[in-house]
């Protein structure tokens, strides 16, 4: 359901993108004396988050006379300024601290107030259901507020069938969830989707105009200091280790425990004859299943944790893709999931580094059509003869001349530009 170029954009020769006819369309968007104020808000996402920060905040900054705030959980490390403007033009609120299920997330409501009525801005981007409900009395007080509404993920499905909440409580907030997305989608300027998918989940936007709904995916956005590689990862050869990589949140949906059973199987026995190394670098949310994986850890010498109690700059897990050699994707089948592209494949593409999924059609599909990992069948019959099978291939790329994966190059069509351009499409026809 993307948008579509509306008929007062034309593409320009010189730089290939889309822009305006009548030009002052863009200077209505803030001036010099009174800049176009937008705040990105979300309650469990980092301030530093790599779409809140690293994606809509660099977009929103390309246009002059645009300040851009950021709310939501404190930042692992300050936000030092990805862009040459950044530092002036950019700012973080932190309005939450402390674990998701705590009553810190009532407080970071009253904070979440505060700031609109301190900032009073133009734009409001709401990255998390839990703020739509402020979000829309505030629109309610005044006219010419205006908001958008960033669905990242189906919440009332992930609330439903993820096991973290159970009973009426669980059916509930399914209920009211949905109750509130659908009374926002009505009131918001624009819906932004981060999976196409939810186009057809979501049954409360089937009533909205196809131009107010647009498709961003996450897809890759390197930092201004950032260079990305031109060419892809190459394997390690047999008798060096083969270090893998699990990054981004650990959890067991994540298919935690199937990257340290697939390590594990290709560290020991008729395994990599080099050994491995298993890099898990993210945050982990439940301080049981951290215990579990630290606990493991122990018993094995051959798994790093980066992160795990405490959050991870991003640049962190950028350097850990960079010193990888196949990157670990192994999401447990799940209904909250397998319509979805996760954030960590449009990662491991962007940086030419192959890449573990299971036999899911969708990622097959992206991963076949740039020659960028490896499909690893979670529902073996026999889980040795998967690991096998995997083992063998890997050996046989490792003979091929030249690169073992990405035939053709690292693509470029996993990076955010496109997406970017889409946003401010958008913003420019409803806002």
């Amino acid at each position: 359901m993307a948008v579509g170029k509306p008929q007062n954009y034309h593409v320009s020769p010189s730089i290939g993108d889309w822009q305006p006819k009548n030009r002052h369309l863009w200077l209505v968007l803030g001036s010099a004396t009174s800049p176009f104020v937008v705040l990105l808000a979300s309650v469990l996402k980092p301030t530093d988050d790599t779409r809140m920060r690293g994606k809509f905040a660099e977009t929103l900054l390309e246009r002059p006379h645009t300040q851009v705030h950021i709310a939501g959980r404190a930042p692992a490390v300050p936000d030092s300024g990805q862009g040459s403007s950044a530092k002036l033009r950019v700012a973080q609120h932190s309005i939450f601290q402390g674990s998701r299920l705590s009553l810190a997330r009532l407080t970071a409501q009253w904070r979440y107030w505060q700031l609109l009525r301190r900032l009073r801005p133009a734009l409001v981007i709401v990255h998390a259901p839990e703020l739509l409900p402020l979000t829309l009395m505030w629109q309610r007080l005044a006219a010419g507020r205006h908001f958008l509404y960033d669905i990242r993920e189906n919440y009332a499905l992930n609330v439903s069938t993820q096991g973290v909440y159970t009973g009426l409580l669980r059916r509930g907030l399914a209920a009211g969830l949905r109750w509130v997305e659908a009374q926002a989608a009505r009131r918001a300027a624009g819906i932004i989707l981060a999976e196409e998918s939810y186009a057809a989940e979501l049954p409360f936007l089937s009533d909205l105009p196809a131009g107010r709904v647009v498709v961003l995916e996450n897809k890759y956005q390197p930092t201004s200091a950032e260079i990305l590689p031109r060419e892809p990862h190459t394997l390690p050869s047999p008798h060096e280790p083969l270090r893998l990589l699990f990054s981004g949140t650990i959890s067991k949906l994540n298919g935690l425990w199937e990257a340290v059973e697939v390590a594990e199987a290709l560290h020991h026995g008729c395994g990599w004859p080099g050994g491995v190394v298993l890099t898990i670098v993210g945050f982990c949310q439940q301080p049981e299943l951290l215990r579990e994986l630290q606990e493991r850890i122990s018993e094995l010498g051959f798994i790093r944790l980066i992160g795990g109690a405490a959050l991870v700059p991003h640049t962190e897990i950028v350097a850990e893709i960079g010193r990888s050699h196949l990157g670990l994707a192994l999401y447990r089948p799940h209904p909250s999931t397998e319509r979805c592209r996760p954030t960590k494949l449009f990662e491991y593409l962007a940086h030419g580094l192959p890449v573990l999924v299971p036999a899911n059609p969708l990622w097959q599909t992206l991963i076949q059509q740039h020659d960028a990992g490896l499909t690893f069948d979670l529902n073996a019959p026999s889980p040795s003869n998967a690991v096998a099978a995997l083992l063998k291939e890997l050996m046989a790329r490792t003979k091929l001349a030249g690169r073992h994966f990405y035939r053709n190059g690292v693509p470029a069509s996993v990076l955010w530009a496109e997406e970017g351009k889409k946003l401010w499409h958008l913003l420019d026809t409803v806002v």
